[in-house]
């Protein structure tokens, strides 16, 4: 039996590539609001987060992490994350939708888009099962996927020790 032969300058170029090579559908579902909603999770924010939903709100940042946020004890340190109600809606979704739209956090903004659904194809098609607009609507291209993702490094979540 004959062994087929795979070149090493091929298999490189074949890890090179990503399932998104060619972009990937999605578009917000009127009314779905299911990654507001449903489940326990956090939504940490970033000092950039925080002075965009302060100004929106027209509040201080103490004031508004009281009202508005919690901090998640992480060990050593603590995050501060978005407050939940107790069906695990986010504080900001309303009948209408997001309260703080137009100020939504990034991590908000950047969804489904995140690290953890871009990981690999199997990843994508898993948080397609949650989510009625992957596939559809607008195809962003890999460049403007690969900027979004670029857009979460840095973005470091508020940590008070």
């Amino acid at each position: 039996m004959r062994k087929a032969s795979f070149p090493f300058s091929m298999m490189k170029e074949v890890l090179m590539r990503c399932f998104y090579e060619k972009g990937l559908a999605f578009t917000c579902v009127s009314g779905c609001n299911y990654c507001c909603s449903c489940e326990p999770g956090y939504v940490f924010l970033s000092q950039e987060d925080l002075q965009r939903l302060c100004a929106f709100t027209s509040m201080d940042e103490e004031r508004f992490i009281r009202t508005y946020c919690r901090l998640v004890n992480m060990g050593s340190f603590s995050m501060v994350s978005l407050l939940e109600k107790e069906n695990y809606d986010c504080i900001f979704l309303t009948k209408q939708g997001c309260s703080v739209y137009e100020a939504r956090p990034r991590q908000c903004r950047t969804y489904p888009f995140w690290r953890s659904v871009m990981e690999n194809e199997e990843s994508w098609e898993a948080e397609k099962a949650s989510c009625p607009g992957i596939g559809k609507g607008k195809v962003y291209s890999k460049t403007e996927i690969d900027e979004i993702l670029r857009q979460q490094t840095g973005q470091e979540p508020i940590i008070r020790l």
